[in-house]
């Protein structure tokens, strides 16, 4: 074991003799054993610092210590090449971490935009469910036609006690309803109404108009529906629009008005210089009405605009050159917000309406107990001048309107082929059933008015604006 202890060191010292001389010497060491010695020069000890260190041995650790600090240097600077090789690739990764959050931070705004689209949308689908099951819950009731008097002559103008109970006072002129109240009618539901009545269609026959007729005869014809403008937005769902057939300056007879009726508050009057403008959506005047309007009974009539305030039966005259109420007054005992409304709803409860022989309000009355009033209407002061009650229930009607001083109905606001079932003619006082042909083409017709200054039906059908020519029969 310790000759190849011994040996294994020779060939070490071997290895060192390109550096320094070695000497070996071999003698007896005096116990009966062998000793073998061997001695290296020491470029700085001339001779071994203490007996318990050989000069071999030193050498031997001085040659370790060499061959640890080379391998220490090889081991460094590999380590400083792969730390510098590491520090650009952590750069890189860096960079593409950065493009990555940039990504994420993008898709993130674009996830919460969706998700703003799909709660509008949720919204949308909500309010559409409510008036699906509103409209499934309630009964398709056929009604029968309505029973036709031969002689209708219980109203006649300013005639007896009958009229006194429709004819208001002069001297309000505020608007104040407490004195004319109907305690028999309280309204609860300030939104906006829709389809409150039974609809009733009435299949038209296929009928052509005969030449044009002037003059002030019977209703014979409606020409198809012309359209002229489709509203932009659901606040034109419903609306009025007209022409003032006795124009005032500074307005021409050319000047068309509208006014969307969806809405709590309704206030916003639109001009146009002519139908050409109104079909291109460029309003040349916006008028804020100081108090806002009930549904879409609203006319236009020498130079000024008559409407229903809402949540009131008051009728305002605003007139247009001073931009101002002219004139206010309650229409007696009149239904308002719901209680007798045309069958679509809409609180169409009054109706006003202009012709040949002026202006005209359509209503009922808890007295009339829902069948259609008809009263004549002061244009300045809105004094009721005359009234005519019929047998017709106003509830059962989509519209009316007012030509030569008649009053026409029409059977149903859906039906793409209707008719118009009915007149009344205040200068007779009699009221018979009739049948022309009307169509609703965007089935759901929210205004019916005539116009004497175009002899046209202007109706508002849908979010769709249009008008009818008429044709009037001979004078009997």
């Amino acid at each position: 074991m310790w000759f190849l202890a011994v040996l294994c060191v020779s060939c070490l010292l071997m290895g060192t003799q390109a550096q320094s001389s070695a000497s070996f010497r071999r003698a007896n060491a005096g116990n009966g054993r062998c000793q073998y010695s061997f001695t290296v020069d020491s470029p700085t000890e001339a001779s071994c610092p203490s007996p318990g260190s050989s000069p071999e041995m030193e050498a031997l650790k001085s040659r370790l210590g060499l061959l640890e600090a080379l391998v220490a240097r090889l081991a460094g600077g590999k380590a400083v090449s792969e730390s510098s090789q590491g520090s650009g690739s952590q750069s890189g990764l860096q960079d593409a971490y950065n493009q990555l959050m940039g990504e994420n931070a993008q898709l993130q705004r674009e996830k919460q935009r969706l998700d703003r689209q799909v709660q509008d949308l949720q919204q949308r689908m909500e309010v559409l469910r409510q008036e699906a099951e509103r409209l499934r819950s309630r009964p398709c009731v056929q009604q029968p036609p309505p029973r036709v008097p031969q002689n209708d002559n219980s109203f006649r103008p300013g005639s007896g006690p009958a009229l006194s109970h429709l004819v208001s006072s002069p001297g309000n002129t505020q608007g104040d309803t407490s004195s004319l109240r109907d305690p028999a009618w309280h309204f609860s539901n300030p939104e906006y109404q829709e389809l409150t009545a039974v609809v009733t269609e009435v299949s038209a026959p296929n009928l052509e108009g005969p030449t044009d007729i002037s003059g002030c005869g019977d209703l014979v014809w409606v020409e198809d529906p012309e359209v002229h403008r489709k509203a932009d937005s659901i606040a034109g769902k419903y609306g009025v629009w007209m022409q003032d057939p006795e124009a005032k300056e500074p307005y021409g007879p050319e000047m068309v008005w509208r006014i969307d009726a969806v809405g709590s508050e309704v206030r916003q009057l639109f001009g146009y210089e002519n139908m050409d403008q109104l079909s291109r959506g460029f309003p040349t005047k916006v008028l804020l009405l100081p108090e806002s309007v009930e549904s879409t009974g609203a006319t236009m009539y020498k130079g000024s605009l008559y409407y229903q305030r809402r949540l009131s039966r008051t009728l305002i005259r605003y007139d247009l050159l001073s931009e101002s109420i002219a004139a206010r007054r309650d229409l007696p005992h009149a239904g308002f917000h719901g209680q007798f409304p045309y069958s679509w709803g809409g609180y169409t409860d009054i109706d006003l309406s202009v012709d040949e022989n002026g202006l005209w309000a359509i209503y009922s009355t808890n007295k009339a107990k829902g069948a259609i009033v008809i009263s004549q209407l002061d244009p300045h002061n809105l004094e009721v001048k005359g009234t005519w009650e019929t047998k017709i229930r106003k509830t059962s009607v989509a519209n009316a309107f007012m030509i030569c001083g008649k009053l026409y109905t029409v059977a149903s606001y859906t039906s793409p082929n209707t008719t118009v079932n009915y007149m009344y003619d205040t200068a007779t006082s009699q009221g018979k059933t009739i049948s022309v042909p009307f169509k609703n083409r965007y089935r759901y017709n929210s205004m019916v008015d005539y116009n004497p200054g175009q002899r046209k039906l202007y109706a508002w059908d849908n979010y769709y604006i249009v008008s009818y020519k008429v044709r009037l029969g001979k004078q009997e």
